[in-house]
């Protein structure tokens, strides 16, 4: 039986129902290959796909950047990623839509880029599980309209600048805005805020947090504050237990490589840690700071930070 003549025009709406009843693949999955049809079909939809850690958009470069599939774990390249990958080898057309249920709206025909058809980025997990590596492939309009680069492209341009707190983004704004930790990310949020208001109290006007974008990478890294009167940087938790002084140990030690000279580096905290864990801070040259009973901060450096 011959394949049906591929008909529908660039912004058409269809209910996705029928697109599979007349070519075929899968009417569940983000990516569906057809066995009835030369077409994998691709389906990006922000509202539904964050959850998943998935973050589609148009790019600077001029391609669209989708996500993958695979909702717990490092995404492969097998199933429908590697059917993806090779559509062109395969003798497919890959068709990318806007939307994944009901109707669905064609977007135009694509091939993945030949220079660079995937990068690998961090995305949560399906229900704002632990961060996993996530496959993005660069895909280029053959026929689609291309678009303004998206919002989170414009971050991209800068590999190191200072922007404003009121911004509000951190890596987990950025990977998992859905994550379960929602009362200690406002936490941080507030502490971030306090010490913030505490030093410019102190008359350090210029404070803010830095923005990073590593050679090579394709999401950028957020501190949550940088005093540069003081060249202090300074990574907030809301919780003082082991599990986080150690994460914030880590993403300081990832950030300050990038800043020169080498910052003061420092975890802000709901409250003071543990002997053992100033102790931990202290032999990794950070320093603690928590919010003391005068309303105003204390610090592991001798008043030094607050």
């Amino acid at each position: 039986m011959p394949a049906p003549l591929w008909k529908l025009a660039p912004g058409e709406p269809i209910k996705r129902t029928e697109l599979h009843a007349a070519f075929g693949g899968s009417s569940q999955n983000g990516i569906a290959p057809s066995r009835q049809s030369p077409n994998v079909f691709i389906f990006s939809d922000p509202a539904s796909g964050e959850q998943h850690g998935y973050f589609d958009g148009w790019f600077s470069d001029g391609c669209f950047h989708y996500t993958g599939e695979g909702q717990r774990g490092d995404q492969q390249l097998k199933a429908g990623n590697a059917a993806l990958l090779h559509h062109a080898a395969d003798g497919r057309a890959l068709r990318v839509f806007d939307g994944a249920r009901g109707i669905v709206r064609y977007r135009g025909e694509f091939v993945v880029d030949a220079t660079e058809p995937y990068y690998f980025a961090d995305a949560p997990e399906t229900g704002d599980g632990p961060l996993r590596q996530v496959i993005v492939f660069r895909l280029r309009p053959l026929d689609a309209a291309v678009e303004g680069a998206s919002a989170l492209d414009a971050l991209l341009h800068r590999q190191v600048e200072q922007v404003a707190v009121e911004r509000q983004m951190t890596e987990v704004a950025w990977v998992n805005p859905r994550a379960e930790g929602h009362e200690l990310n406002r936490r941080e949020q507030r502490l971030v805020l306090a010490y913030r208001d505490h030093l410019i109290a102190r008359g350090h006007d210029d404070v803010g947090r830095m923005k990073i974008v590593p050679d090579g990478e394709h999401r950028p890294l957020f501190t949550d504050l940088y005093c540069r009167d003081l060249n202090l940087l300074v990574e907030a938790k809301g919780s003082a237990e082991r599990g986080s002084i150690r994460m914030a140990i880590g993403q300081l030690a990832d950030y300050r490589r990038f800043l020169s000279p080498s910052p003061i580096c420092a975890v802000l905290l709901p409250s003071q840690p543990r002997p053992d864990l100033l102790a931990l801070l202290d032999a990794e040259d950070c320093a603690a700071i928590w919010p003391a009973a005068n309303g105003g901060f204390a610090d592991s450096r001798n008043g030094t930070l607050s």
